[in-house]
């Protein structure tokens, strides 16, 4: 090895980052931002690595629940979140065959905080980035793409990186590595860890539409047998999200947009004549949706969390929040043994997924039965004489036994509101990560 810089050169020509840090948090998501701060703020020399540039991407999970706004506060962060341009969500409809039915309240939250926050996720990661950047223990490297780990006799040692800049190889020691980057983790996949998969009966296409002052307010699912619509009210847009069954987005992308374009018209004659907005399918994103979950979270030397260690399906739309609970959980029982001297040892790791796996399948339960019970009723097609043409079976529609009851039962209404917003565990910032706003 020899010395440039600050840095080792090893023989194999990858940069050695001095000095070791306790923490390597890999994605610079909510989960890892959140995590990194928290660390920082006890005490740890945490590096968070993202891959990209900036936090600029579209059709990224914009909605901040209330248990989030709640730890905004916590942190000292809730004035400043505040002043960021942003539309509440306080009640989720239903818009089905026999007429409108509203199947989440959230104004009967309980705390300060009675609605979802729909603000672009680049604005919150910036944010979280910039209280970070005030810790002198917290460093955020961007374009910095991880793709192997250092092991050592069993154990993770840190991690290899490219710096996407120049296209040179780092190698960053650390007492411990936690994945935070997602469903698609390159963690997870280096570590040689496979999730146990739920199955899900359909993926998603992203796209925007006009919104005009007259459109329903907040959140609306359009459901109706062979289609289904959801739509997130974002001020001058709408969010949308066009249910297929799996697989079948290359059949749907094989004819011709105006396509997508008839089925969203027939099922939303409000919209009127501005489905005319998707001129092609470079409009048009494609989520494929996953449900998974690693039997273990953790090894020596790492730690998964968020969709890294349990992806979501996008139904109630709580993968962000489940991650963010992962990583306050993650910041109190890490943090309390950094502060006190304690190893991040298995042992330690362990009390992580010990705290967070019940909430996680309970949620993953729910949603596997709204799969069940909703989406793949509502996608039960017939191949029409098009290739990927659906056509609804006669006699369908119905309005679903889950919806008749939060129809029936206003309470309901605000606890299924609960259990999106909030979730079955939230989760609090410890004391010595608060601050005064």
């Amino acid at each position: 090895m020899r010395r440039v810089g600050p840095e080792v050169l090893s023989s194999s020509g990858e940069f050695i980052d001095p000095p070791r840090r306790h923490v390597c948090v890999v994605g610079g998501g909510p989960a890892g931002l959140v995590l990194g701060l928290g660390l920082a703020r006890a005490g740890a020399a945490v590096t968070v690595l993202e891959k990209h540039a900036d936090f600029l991407r579209d059709f990224r999970g914009d909605t901040v629940h209330a248990s989030t706004l709640e730890l905004l506060d916590e942190l000292g962060l809730g004035e400043q979140f505040a002043a960021l341009p942003q539309r509440w969500m306080e009640r989720a409809q239903v818009q089905l065959d026999q007429g409108t039915a509203t199947v989440a309240d959230l104004t009967r939250l309980p705390g300060p905080h009675r609605h979802i926050a729909l603000v672009p996720q680049w604005d919150l990661l910036e944010l979280l980035a910039r209280a970070g950047q005030q810790e002198p223990a917290f460093d955020l490297r961007r374009r910095a793409e991880v793709d192997s780990l250092v092991v050592e006799r069993g154990t993770v040692r840190g991690v290899r990186y490219v710096d996407r800049t120049d296209g040179s190889r780092h190698e960053l020691r650390a007492d411990l590595v936690v994945a935070c980057d997602g469903r698609d983790s390159a963690v997870r996949r280096a570590a040689g860890l496979r999730p146990r998969s739920f199955g899900a009966p359909m993926d998603v296409e992203w796209f925007r539409l006009p919104r005009t002052d007259g459109d329903p307010a907040g959140l609306v699912a359009r459901v109706s047998t062979g289609r289904m619509v959801v739509l997130v009210d974002r001020g001058d847009y709408w969010q949308c999200a066009y249910i297929v069954p799996k697989g079948g987005d290359a059949a749907l992308r094989a004819q011709p947009v105006q396509v997508l374009r008839e089925r969203l018209g027939a099922v939303l004659p409000w919209l009127g004549g501005r489905t005319d907005a998707l001129t092609g399918w470079d409009d048009v994103r494609l989520l494929v949706v996953t449900l998974n979950r690693l039997r273990r979270w953790s090894r020596d030397g790492l730690l998964l969390i968020g969709d890294a260690a349990h992806a979501m399906s996008p139904v109630g739309g709580v993968g962000i929040n489940l991650a963010v609970q992962d990583a306050v959980a993650a910041t109190r029982i890490l943090g309390d043994a950094v502060r006190t001297g304690r190893p991040l040892d298995v042992a330690t790791l362990r009390r992580v997924q010990r705290r967070r796996w019940w909430p996680t399948a309970l949620v993953q339960t729910a949603q596997r039965i709204g799969h069940r019970a909703v989406i793949a009723r509502a996608l039960r097609v017939d191949a029409g004489p098009a290739a990927g043409q659906l056509t609804a079976p006669a006699g369908e529609g119905r309005l679903p036994l889950p919806v008749r009851v939060l129809q029936r039962t206003p309470a309901l209404q605000g606890l299924a509101a609960r259990m999106v917003a909030i979730g079955p565990l939230p989760e609090h910032a410890p004391e010595w990560a608060r601050r005064t706003r």
